[in-house]
This record gives C-alpha cells, structure tokens and sequence, in this order.
C-alpha cells in the first residue's frame, strides 16, 4: 500500500488534492481511500489530507503515521507542524518551494526531498489569486511524476471528473508541474 500525507492551508485545496489522487488512482482500478483531518477549520489553518493506495483491498481505516510520501503545499508549515513526522526511511518530501531540493534538505534533514514552484504555476495559470493561490492540481502533477503512484493523465482525467471549475487551467497547472518538479535525490529523475 502506498499512504500519501498532504500538508496545506485552509483554503489551498489540501483535501481536494487528496481526493483528486484517489479519484485518479481509482480509474486505474486500484483501491483507494481519502479523507482529511482538520484542526481549526477556517482559511489559512494547518490542514492535513490522507490517501492510501493499493492494488488491492484496503482494510485499515486509520490515519497514516508512517506515510511513503509527504506533501507539503505551503513552506511556512515546515516550521509550524513536524510534516516529515514517522515519514518512512525511503519516504520522499515534495514541497511547495522556489528553492532548491539542497536547501530544502538542509533545512528538514530529509534526504529524498523533491520541490516544485506550484505557487508560481498556480498563478500563471490564474488558480486562486497572487495573495491566494490554489495550488493543489500543480502540486498533484508533481506527485504523480515523483511517486509514479498514478500517470498524469490519470490525474487530468480526474480533474476533468472531479474539478470544480477552471478544468483546462487546473489540467494545465498538473502538467506544468510534472515538467518542472526538481529531484534532489538519486533514483529520481
């Protein structure tokens, strides 16, 4: 089973993204699972969203403590919540950044760390706003590319599915950030 952990804001589509995964993964008939766990719910509050994946039965309904991946959608939680907690030792860390896989990993003293300006691709792509932007399609496109859990075109086809609005444009924002996503570790691409 593979247990993918996102870390966003209120407001930033943390539970959205999660849900979006699982609805691309379960159009390549793998069992699936997502759901959030809020804190405080208002706009801008530390938000976590869980998916687990397999190719079979899923029979542990829990939260995951020991994800595979870890997805962080906004950098100011990396000093406001522990995102790498129980994260496996072959775990790997995407994170909502303009910096570079190196800093990053100097900063959590995680290895497998992989980065990709999804704020920048969000509001290329007019997702949000420039003091708001929703950054949850770019930062799937960059899941999917790092974790190879589901094809890109699996997540357009669930953005097409599931996507409130401004489908092209979130499609867009996925692919963008498949191609721009920087690995910072051996194995990646």
């Amino acid at each position: 089973m593979i247990e993918i952990r996102f870390h966003g804001r209120g407001g930033q589509g943390a539970v959205v993204a999660s849900r979006l995964l699982a609805v691309a993964a379960a159009g390549e008939g793998k069992d699936v699972q997502s759901f959030p766990f809020f804190g405080v719910e208002r706009r801008g509050a530390p938000v976590t969203a869980f998916t687990k994946i397999d190719s079979g039965r899923i029979y542990v309904k829990s939260m995951i403590y020991e994800p595979d991946y870890v997805v962080v959608m906004d950098p100011s939680l990396l000093t406001a919540v522990d995102v790498t907690s129980g994260l496996k030792e072959d775990g790997v860390l995407l994170v909502n950044s303009g910096r570079s896989p190196e800093e990053m990993k100097e900063e959590v003293g995680i290895e497998r760390v992989a980065v990709v300006n999804a704020t920048e691709i969000a509001i290329r792509n007019r997702l949000g706003s420039r003091e708001n932007p929703i950054v949850n399609t770019a930062i799937l496109g960059a899941l999917a590319r790092v974790s190879g859990v589901v094809s890109l075109d699996s997540v357009k086809r669930a953005i097409d599915e599931s996507a409130p609005r401004k489908k092209e444009e979130n499609k867009k924002a996925a692919e963008d950030a498949w191609n721009e996503v920087v690995f910072g570790f051996k194995g990646g691409e």
